[in-house]
């Protein structure tokens, strides 16, 4: 199999971190590109009509894309139980919720990145960053309990999406007035399966 990714994605970071949590790194070779929004890489587009990053290129059936769905099927894959069934609806919905943080942030980095500067809004970013951090505050007040618990994709999901709030608003700093949440990160970051797939531009 094969990973159509990039260095910054924090959705191709996570389909990694799982790979690694589950073992089947070797299996899946890792194919870098250059891609964006506006300029999107044709091995991505054939990959994914909608021309977006991750896609996961199986030799004996179409390609899987989006995050979520790569990351269901590398679970269901090895029997590594990162969805547990005994609190599925927990771990898909705080999935769910650190990937629109990072839907939010990634918008963010777009209107700086790609939009003419005259052409650039404060108000859509601020609006954005808005829904950042209140996913965030709702992570440090509602979900520690499940952070603290055994290892599961939500776990996962929320240390890539706070690591690209690192990588890419760290000015902003979403720590403040989020101390466990922080606490926790400082050491769900420390992680072998982290500390390997550290986003980069390169």
């Amino acid at each position: 199999m094969k990973l159509i990714t990039a260095g910054a994605s924090p959705f191709g970071r996570k389909v990694k971190v799982a790979l690694i949590e589950t073992g089947q790194l070797q299996d899946v070779e890792i194919v870098a590109v250059k891609t964006t929004a506006t300029a999107v890489d044709p091995i991505v587009q054939a990959a994914n009509p909608m021309g977006k990053i991750p896609a996961l290129l199986r030799p004996d059936a179409p390609a899987l894309y989006d995050s979520r769905v790569i990351c269901r099927f590398l679970d269901a894959r090895a029997k590594a139980g990162l969805y547990p069934e005994q609190r599925l609806w927990d771990v898909l919905t705080l999935e769910a919720t650190a990937d629109a943080i990072l839907d939010a942030a990634v918008l963010i980095t777009y209107e700086g990145r790609l939009r003419p500067k005259a052409q650039q809004s404060t108000a859509w970013t601020d609006a954005q960053w808005s829904k950042v951090s209140k996913g965030v505050a709702a992570l440090n007040t509602k979900w520690m309990s499940h952070l603290n618990g055994r290892l599961d994709m939500g776990q996962i999901a929320v240390g890539c999406a706070l690591g690209y709030l690192d990588f890419r608003h760290d000015a902003r700093n979403w720590r403040k007035g989020n101390d466990t949440l922080a606490k926790w990160f400082e050491t769900f970051s420390n992680r072998t399966s982290m500390q390997a797939t550290l986003p980069s531009d390169a």
